[in-house]
């Protein structure tokens, strides 16, 4: 049977590395390639049964875990391994502690990538050598608002991220072609999950989806 598997990157050469290391790990594969938070939704809504998505952290439409926290609240069963140009030991184990399958360090050789990627699809939890012991020794992260983010909606995700982009209700109703009071009906239903009152609270929560200002200057390339 075919397996799936989603690379989700804003690099086109970071993409066609990552498609390569799925070509070797699994050389009958289909792979999917998407550039966005926007685009690996309607990825992985177009590919119910996908085996496994390589994700970046620093995606348009993402706040750093947000699209890793949202993914292993919608879909618990689809593994999702972090690909990101930081090595900081904080970045990988928030992203163990908030449901990541592996971390990959965009410097590893494609041989290393090959390997973690038949790793994770194969049940196991994949990181670079000696990393598993520091990061056990490291203080766990999950946050109240974490697991409050990954009970939104597909839809709730996609709005609230237009609202922290600054859009308009008429703007996003309109990207999204529903009604105005539908999208009011979401944004009432975000603010309740989040447990935050009005928009400008909701940007600050999800803002501590976000990196670290030294983590984000690493993990944007």
């Amino acid at each position: 049977m075919t397996q799936t598997i989603i690379v989700a990157d804003d690099h086109p050469l970071f993409r066609a590395a990552l498609k390569q290391a799925v070509n070797q790990a699994v050389p009958d594969a289909k792979t999917v390639e998407v550039d966005s938070i926007k685009a690996l939704q309607a990825a992985v809504e177009a590919n119910p049964d996908a085996d496994l998505i390589l994700l970046d952290l620093n995606m348009p439409g993402a706040h750093g875990y947000s699209g890793l926290v949202f993914m292993r609240g919608q879909y618990p069963g689809l593994p999702v391994v972090v690909v990101s140009g930081s090595e900081d030991m904080p970045v990988m184990r928030r992203s163990i502690d908030y449901g990541a399958s592996g971390f990959i360090p965009k410097s590893a050789p494609l041989p290393t990538i090959t390997e973690a990627i038949q790793a994770v699809l194969e049940g196991d939890v994949w990181l670079p050598a000696g990393v598993a012991d520091k990061i056990e020794r490291m203080q766990s992260e999950p946050t109240d608002f974490s697991e409050r983010l990954a009970s939104l909606t597909p839809q709730q995700f996609r709005v609230l991220g237009m609202l922290a982009e600054g859009l308009l209700n008429k703007q996003i109703a309109y990207d999204l072609d529903v009604s105005e009071a539908t999208i009011k009906a979401h944004i009432t239903a975000v603010f309740r999950k989040l447990g935050v009152r009005n928009r400008t609270q909701a940007v600050i929560a999800i803002q501590q989806m976000e990196l670290d200002p030294s983590e984000q200057s690493l993990s944007g390339g």
